[in-house]
C-alpha cells in the first residue's frame, strides 16, 4: 500500500531528532497503513541492513504492535528474551543486531498514526531520559501531523460548492473566507518548509481572481491579520489565532490600513478584497 509522501517525510524527520536527542545508534518507524491495525517500516536511520525495511507489524504483535495497541510508549532492555512481548519479529530484529529496543506510538486525535523505534545494540536498560527524549520527538511528528489534518480538514470543507466572487455576500462565500483566515492563522506554525508552501498555495486557490492586482503591496503578516479581521475576529481573537500579542496585531493592521488608504478596519478589508488580496 502506498505511503503517504508527507506524513512519512514528519516520520523521516522525527526519527533524526530521536537519534539527535537520546543517542541511539538506531531509529526506525512507519505509519499505520489506512483501513488496517498494522504499521508499516518505511522509514530507517542508522541501520546496516534492510531487514527492518517494509516489514508490517500487526497491533498487539512485538514490541511496535504493543505501542499500538496500549497507545503508549514500551521498551525491552533485551528484545529476544523478553517476556512482556510477541517473538513474531525476532528474525528481523536479530538480523539487524538490535538489543534494547523502544517504541513510541504516534497518536493524533486519539488514533495511533505511526510508530518511532529506538535501538542499542547491547542489552542494556535505556532510561527514562532516553524514553522521555523519544516521546518528545513522537510529540513532534504528532503536532505535524494535527497541522496536516487540521488543513486538509479546511480545505475539504470549502472546496465543495465554493461560490463564484459575485456572490460574496452569500453564507457560502463568508465560509470560504473563514476557511482562508483559519488556513493562514496556520500556516506560520508549520516546520516544514515544503508542507507550508503547499497550504499557502491551497490559500491563494481561495482568493477571487488570479491573485493581487498591481497596487499596494501587503507582508504575509499584514493579510494574516486582515483575513481573521475579514472572518470577523476581533484584535485579540486574531492574536489568539495567530500566535501573538494584541499590540503587535493592532500594528499589522495599522500598517495595513496605511497602505490600502483605508480609515477603518471595514475599508480595509473591503480595499484588500478589491486588489486581490482576500476572498
Amino acid at each position: 500500500m502506498a505511503v503517504d509522501a508527507v506524513d512519512a517525510a514528519q516520520i523521516r524527520s522525527a526519527l533524526v531528532r530521536l537519534r539527535r536527542t537520546t543517542g541511539l545508534p538506531v531509529a526506525f518507524g512507519g505509519l499505520v497503513e489506512s483501513g488496517r491495525r498494522q504499521v508499516r517500516i518505511s522509514e530507517l536511520s542508522g541501520t546496516a541492513t534492510t531487514a527492518l525495511s517494509a516489514l508490517a507489524v500487526t497491533a498487539g504483535s512485538g514490541l511496535g504492535g504493543r505501542a499500538v495497541a496500549l497507545s503508549r510508549p514500551c521498551a525491552v532492555t533485551d528484545y529476544s528474551v523478553a517476556r512482556q512481548i510477541s517473538h513474531e519479529y525476532d528474525l528481523p530484529v536479530a538480523a539487524e543486531g538490535l538489543r534494547s529496543v523502544l517504541a513510541v506510538p504516534v497518536v493524533v486525535r486519539r488514533r495511533v498514526r505511526g510508530v518511532l523505534y529506538g535501538a542499542l545494540r547491547t542489552a542494556q536498560p535505556l532510561g527514562d531520559r532516553t524514553l522521555s527524549a523519544a516521546v518528545a520527538a513522537a510529540r513532534d511528528a504528532e503536532q505535524a501531523l494535527v497541522l496536516r489534518d487540521e488543513a486538509d480538514d479546511l480545505l475539504a470543507a470549502a472546496a465543495p460548492g465554493t461560490p463564484a466572487p459575485g456572490a460574496a455576500g452569500g453564507a457560502g462565500w463568508e465560509q470560504v473566507r473563514e476557511a482562508h483566515a483559519a488556513l493562514r492563522a496556520l500556516a506560520p506554525r508549520i516546520t516544514d518548509p515544503a508542507l507550508r508552501d503547499e497550504l499557502l498555495r491551497a490559500c491563494g486557490l481561495l482568493v477571487a481572481g488570479s491573485g493581487p492586482v498591481p497596487g499596494p503591496r501587503l507582508a504575509p503578516r499584514e493579510v494574516d491579520v486582515l483575513a481573521c479581521v475579514a472572518a470577523g475576529a476581533t484584535n485579540g481573537a486574531a492574536a489568539e489565532r495567530l500566535g501573538v500579542g494584541p499590540e503587535t496585531v493592532k500594528s499589522y493592521l495599522r500598517s495595513a490600513m496605511r497602505k490600502l488608504g483605508a480609515r477603518t478596519r471595514t475599508e480595509a478589508v473591503a480595499s484588500a478584497r478589491r486588489t486581490g488580496w482576500l476572498p
